[in-house]
């Protein structure tokens, strides 16, 4: 029993508490003396008995102050699980309610920075193994000096470096704030220069580039270099998971309602489930399955933030080959870009990655 629980004020419930306290002893120092007993008697009985009725009337008053000193002291041992539980609903109740919700965020932050640093260390252990390998079989003497040895240790080594180069871009999401330096782009020149990067990726082999802008002309206001890392990197996505021989297709026009620019980067990949539509924009996530492609699971996180950095949105829409769309499935990644992006020095934001039905795009 708590009976003090209803009240929404501590101060209330103190004054409750007190006016209690004094009525039940006057009350018991009245019957005492009328009943003839002394007041050597009389007074430690009736301390002792306010005593017994303050203990039952505070009941849970401050219990929960005394469980967030324990889960405190707990949480600085590296203990986030404790949770503190408050039947009142006054100013004590609504701190135990915020301790237990910062102590649940602090519990999936420590978690996350664990993953992180387990994820990084996965990721840098295998281009770093594979380089080491190949350069102690080149000291060694097992594999000659030649081109074919020198290209897979180039590769492992920009493996590597577009890792370090993903790691610092995401030290600068967590600073919060980048200066964008818009100017305005044709997009037509610009996307020739992004595929004739990728193309020269070793995984890009084979992979067969379709660029349609419409119209030729078409241009928007935007970060050069965030908009070709953020190209770039849906292109590293799409070669990873084409097939031998596949085709990528990247295409741009204006927006239904002529407010802006959509970019589409579509692969003939297996597609993206539509449970894992927002999943795959997340760090270290590549599409809620195993992946054997190579990927850091940081690239499209990557382009979320960049393209939010201008106010546009990036999604996975669904994908005009009916067999995946009937599937639920999708390579179709698309960028949408306001006409005019934020001024510079926009802080950062989260980015809400919405699922749309795409129009046909006709092949």
């Amino acid at each position: 029993m708590r009976p003090l629980d209803s009240f929404r004020s501590f101060k209330v419930k103190l004054g409750v508490l007190v006016v209690a306290v004094v009525s039940v002893s006057a009350l018991l120092t009245w019957v005492g003396l009328r009943a003839g007993l002394e007041p050597i008697l009389a007074i430690p009985l009736v301390v002792l008995i306010a005593l017994v009725f303050t203990q039952l009337l505070a009941r849970g008053m401050t219990s929960p102050l005394r469980e967030m000193t324990g889960a405190a002291r707990a949480m600085a041992r590296g203990d986030y699980t404790q949770r503190i539980h408050a039947s009142s609903r006054d100013e004590v109740g609504q701190l135990a309610d915020a301790f237990s919700t910062m102590a649940s965020e602090l519990e999936q932050t420590d978690r996350m920075r664990k993953d992180l640093v387990a994820n990084v260390s996965h990721e840098l252990r295998t281009p770093v193994a594979g380089l080491r390998a190949q350069l102690e079989n080149i000291v060694d003497g097992v594999t000659e000096p030649d081109p074919a040895a020198l290209s897979v240790a180039l590769a492992e080594t920009e493996r590597l470096s577009q890792l370090v180069d993903h790691l610092l871009d995401l030290s600068r999401i967590d600073a919060g704030a980048i200066e964008l330096d818009l100017e305005e782009i044709e997009l037509t020149p610009f996307l020739h220069e992004v595929v004739d990067g990728a193309a020269l990726a070793p995984g890009a082999r084979g992979v067969r580039w379709v660029i349609d802008v419409e119209p030729p002309g078409l241009t928007t206001r935007a970060d050069a270099a965030r908009l070709h890392q953020t190209i770039a990197n849906l292109l590293d996505n799409a070669t990873r998971h084409s097939p031998p021989g596949g085709r990528v297709h990247v295409s741009a026009a204006r927006t239904a309602t002529d407010d802006g620019v959509r970019i589409d980067v579509h692969d003939e990949g297996p597609g993206i489930a539509r449970e894992d539509r927002d999943l795959v924009f997340e760090r270290f996530q590549r599409g809620g399955g195993s992946d054997t492609s190579g990927g850091t699971g940081l690239g499209l996180a990557i382009a979320r933030w960049a393209v939010g950095l201008h106010g546009g949105r990036i999604e996975v829409i669904d994908d005009p080959r009916d067999e995946l769309a009937l599937e639920g499935r999708s390579s179709l990644i698309r960028v949408t870009l306001p006409d005019a992006g934020p001024r510079p020095g926009t802080r950062t934001g989260a980015l809400d990655v919405v699922r749309t039905d795409g129009p046909d795009l006709g092949y």
